[in-house]
Order: C-alpha cells, then sequence, then structure tokens
C-alpha cells in the first residue's frame, strides 16, 4: 500500500507500553505524530526518543499527540525505555508502538510485504527504512511525510515547526515560505483571486510579482 499527502492514515489495532490501542481512536478528534524506528537500544533512536520527550509538552500545546513505533516487543521497549531515561535525561511519556509482527511497518509501506512476519533474527540494517515520521490531521488524513537514513538524527524542532505550519495552512487560505517560523509572513494561495483575498486580509500585502503575495501571518 503506498502511502501519500492526504492519504488516509492507515488505522489498526496493536500492544504498546501503556496497554492495547486502536490507533484512530487513539488520535481522537486532534493531530498525532507517529514517528519509526527499526530496533531498540540502536544508539541514534535512542537520543531521537529522548529528545522527543524533553519536548512532549509543546507538541501538546498544538493538541498534537506522540507515539512512536519500533520493531520489537513491549517487553523489549520498556527495557528500552529505562536505558533512555537514564542516559538522555527524559522519561518518555507517550506510547511506543510494538511491531514484532512487522505488521504496522508494512501497512504504513516502510517495509515490503516479503519482509517476513516476526522481528526475530532481524538486524538494524535489515529493517533500516523503517525511520519516517508521519504528521497526520484530525480527518485522519496524512499531512506530512519524512524519511531518514539511520544514521541522520531526526530534528524534532523542524518537526514542531512542520506542525505549525501544516495547522495554520489548514485553518487559512495561505501557505508559508522557506525558513519559515511561526510569526513570519505567509503567502497567500494562488487560488484565492485578489478580491477574495481583499475581503480576508482587509489589511493589504505586498506583491513582488502578482503571483507572489506576502501578508502578515493570521491568528
Amino acid at each position: 500500500m503506498s502511502l501519500r499527502i492526504n492519504s488516509l492514515a492507515p488505522d489498526f489495532t496493536a500492544e504498546t507500553t501503556q496497554g492495547t490501542i486502536r490507533f484512530h481512536d487513539w488520535i481522537g478528534d486532534g493531530w498525532a505524530l507517529l514517528f519509526s524506528h527499526p530496533k531498540d537500544f540502536t544508539p541514534v533512536c535512542t537520543t531521537e526518543l529522548g529528545a522527543l520527550a524533553a519536548i512532549e509538552a509543546r507538541f501538546a500545546s498544538l493538541d498534537c499527540k506522540i507515539i512512536g513505533l519500533s520493531v520489537d516487543s513491549v517487553d523489549d521497549h520498556l527495557a528500552w525505555l529505562g536505558d533512555i531515561e537514564e542516559t538522555q535525561g527524559h522519561a518518555v511519556e507517550f506510547p511506543l508502538i510494538a511491531d514484532s509482527d512487522l505488521a504496522v511497518a508494512k501497512l504504513y509501506d516502510m517495509l515490503p510485504d516479503d519482509a517476513g512476519a516476526s522481528a526475530t533474527g532481524r538486524t538494524a540494517v535489515d529493517n533500516q527504512t523503517v525511520r519516517s515520521v508521519f504528521l497526520i490531521g484530525p480527518d485522519k488524513r496524512i499531512k506530512a511525510m519524512l524519511q531518514y537514513p539511520m544514521s541522520s538524527g531526526r530534528n524534532f524542532d523542524e518537526v514542531l515547526r512542520l506542525l505549525k505550519s501544516c495547522q495554520l495552512t489548514a485553518d487559512y487560505q495561505v501557505a508559508t515560505p522557506a525558513n519559515w517560523r511561526s510569526g513570519n509572513d505567509v503567502i497567500i494561495v494562488p487560488a484565492l483571486s485578489d478580491e477574495e483575498a481583499a475581503k480576508r486580509f482587509p489589511q493589504g500585502w505586498r506583491a513582488p510579482k502578482p503571483y507572489l503575495r506576502f501578508v502578515g501571518q493570521p491568528r
């Protein structure tokens, strides 16, 4: 199953470090961040889980839940979480999905269907494509996807910036320019005519080109 932006996020039922969940029910009416790992007790992923645990409250303030996935069992996850708190200084309080049968990794197109049905005997290199970030909206559709190699730790400040952009552009007919930060000017989308834009943005805008209309960030 190939996933794209605006694809319906596949639903599933799975065991996690905080009990059994049905994914869509767990998301509820807000946003969700699903991020995956190729195996427990791997060094880069250990730092990533600690870094995200440190800023979880910033995602919560934007009505975004966090959930991780790793290709191992709940028991392995729980042991790994102890290592993470010890070495990174932050306890992971969001759930971590157990995917020892590789079902969720396959469902989210991170492993091929012929990858087998067990994590036993598989190495992180075997699972190296299970290194994705999915931002999912309240409509349960995928709003953004990021994929990383095992050697590059993810920048969760960038994921937070991306979440803010996705939420802003979902609520207003604007887009965010390169290197945008919250509070910076945004771009009026081309689908909005000048007449419609004048009603929506009565304060006006600057347009170095007719198709490039900058306006203050809506609040």
